[in-house]
């Protein structure tokens, strides 16, 4: 059996509590063996040529999260080692039987694809909602995933790339550049004022698609200081820096960030607040800082408890809050495709500011090392890994 360069955990050689990072190894390459028991008739083996490394896969880095789903699923399947990774730019090298007559796709295609793999039975799913299907599995977390020479994925999953009309390696990142432009579609944005708390990688993409969007008045507010600089690079018209957080409470807003959006919004606070660095004293910024009828967008992610300050005034301040998850299957692909093949400078973008051009921010797999890639998430929001050579 022919095998390939992956980056795996795996549950018998570490502990998930006590470790860190992943392992580049030599693994199988994936087939398709159609029989009976197998759904391999409507699967494809995609050779894969860039890969994104994103906020959950930090996540899995450092063990912060998803261990449950990533050691359940072993379980589940009587394994131990996992493939991570689920942004990614392939061709189609081999279809199942039933493939090409039925979603069109042939060897040579190239794809991106969905992370979610939905079940089309559930009730969300049969209602249009399959981006919360009540039995998702998450490529790279459930089922192994794109770090790796070679994938198997179910074709319904696709998404046909013009690589043509979009460079390859922001062809690689249309899946978290989608989760933007999901958090971005909740409101008409058309001469809004907006606020995007937290200008990590989903939140520097939110300020280009909310200025193509047509918001008139885009802010942001960030700690990091070179995040503060792509943002305002990105097209924001000013980045405030949040004081610190509050040792005894901190959970609590923060006095300063609400001043100065009511200053630059005369009084008023924002239209639509996006927040989406999953900070408790963040969330309670976003609901400080929208005006009374305005919109909160939840996209950051923290586990556990919050506290809501002044929860009262959710209320009586007429907000609407808004959870924010995935993509739209595939009404966001849709509207992800015609953002970055229209000439509105956000591919560009991209490519020049958040992927730095690929200067510090991609590595062949070939010379992965762990030490080294450590250092580059660090420092970069978007790094890649170059399966193509």
């Amino acid at each position: 059996m022919a095998d390939m360069w992956a980056l795996t955990f795996d549950r018998s050689r570490e502990d998930w509590d006590s470790s860190t990072g992943l392992v580049k190894e030599r693994v199988p390459v994936p087939e398709l063996v159609e029989g009976p028991q197998s759904r391999d008739h409507s699967q494809v083996i995609v050779k894969v040529r860039y890969a994104g490394f994103c906020g959950s896969d930090r996540s899995i880095w450092w063990r912060k999260a998803f261990g449950d789903s990533i050691l359940g699923s072993l379980e589940e399947e009587g394994r131990d080692k996992r493939i991570v990774g689920h942004e990614l730019l392939g061709e189609i090298v081999a279809v199942g039987s039933r493939v090409t007559a039925k979603y069109g796709y042939k060897p040579g295609d190239i794809v991106s694809t969905e992370s979610h793999i939905v079940c089309g039975t559930c009730t969300q799913c049969r209602m249009g909602q399959a981006h919360v299907c009540a039995n998702n599995r998450t490529i790279g977390f459930a089922t192994d995933g794109a770090f790796a020479e070679y994938i198997k994925l179910p074709a319904k999953a696709l998404w046909r790339t013009d690589i043509s009309r979009i460079r390859p390696e922001v062809a690689a990142i249309q899946e978290p550049f989608g989760n933007a432009v999901h958090a971005c579609q909740v409101s008409d944005l058309r001469g809004k004022s907006v606020a995007i708390l937290g200008t990590g990688t989903i939140g520097l993409f939110a300020v280009l698609i909310a200025r193509a969007m047509g918001a008139r008045q885009v802010i942001g507010v960030e700690p990091d200081p070179k995040h503060r600089a792509m943002a305002e690079q990105l097209g924001a018209d000013e980045v405030i820096v949040p004081g610190p957080l509050d040792p005894e409470n901190p959970w609590k807003s923060d006095p300063s960030v609400i001043a100065r959006v009511k200053e630059l919004t005369r009084g008023q606070g924002v239209d639509v607040a996006m927040e989406m660095a999953g900070l408790n004293a963040s969330v309670n910024n976003a609901l400080k800082i929208t005006r009374p009828g305005g919109q909160v967008v939840l996209f950051g992610i923290r586990a556990g408890n919050m506290v809501l300050e002044d929860s009262d005034k959710v209320v009586l301040n007429g907000l609407q809050l808004h959870g924010v998850v995935g993509r739209k299957l595939f009404a966001t692909w849709e509207m992800t495709r015609a953002l970055l093949e229209a000439d509105n400078g956000i591919q560009d973008a991209i490519w020049d500011v958040i992927l730095n051009r690929g200067e510090g921010a991609m590595v062949s797999i070939a010379d992965w090392e762990k030490e080294s890639f450590e250092d580059m998430i660090r420092a970069n929001p978007k790094p890649l890994i170059d399966f193509s050579q």
